[in-house]
């Protein structure tokens, strides 16, 4: 069984409070990519509360942004239209909850005789900082299963950024594909 995890396809990353051209660049490819792939599919949605602002991260990047229940916070409507599991809210940049679920689905899926997790491929927002967080946390919990970024399916705050990240990704044996 392969895994994709699409990370944070929120409307504040691609066109509103944090989007960028390079995000919004992104939608087409990510849809595509929902659409032709054969296994388990998981969202992620970077969830905030009112109190953002007074944050650890609200004091470093304050720009209030994917506050639960705004139009900001949902998903893209091109992406949405694609999902049938509930997304997993993580108040964080990494969720330890999704590395857990991970886990769990392939100690399910070895006692099924379905081998486990072939793979775990990531893609979305924001490759530098929610990609790679949530990949290394996958790299973590399940050190033996191939970890996989499509950079043609990410983006960086910025483009340099979004390099540096897939180098750093690339340094702790996650494969990102060319």
């Amino acid at each position: 069984m392969k895994v994709l995890v699409v990370v944070d396809m929120q409307n504040d990353f691609i066109d509103g409070a944090l989007g960028t051209k390079e995000a919004a660049a992104i939608v087409p490819k990510v849809v595509e990519k929902i659409q032709n792939f054969d296994g388990e599919i998981l969202y992620t949605r970077d969830t905030h509360e009112e109190n953002y602002l007074d944050t650890q991260e609200g004091k470093k990047l304050p720009v209030a942004h994917c506050i639960k229940g705004t139009k900001g916070w949902e998903l893209h409507p091109k992406i949405e239209a694609l999902r049938k599991g509930e997304p997993i809210d993580k108040p964080a940049f990494g969720s330890p909850h999704l590395g857990s679920l991970l886990r769990s689905m392939d100690d399910e899926y070895k006692s099924s005789a379905k081998g486990g997790i072939e793979a775990i491929t990531f893609i979305g927002l924001c490759t530098d900082i929610c990609v790679i967080s949530n990949a290394m946390i996958a790299k973590a919990f399940l050190p033996e299963v191939p970890i996989i970024v499509d950079p043609s399916c990410c983006a960086g705050v910025t483009p340099e950024s979004h390099k540096n990240a897939l180098e750093a990704m690339k340094m702790c044996q996650i494969v990102c594909e060319e």
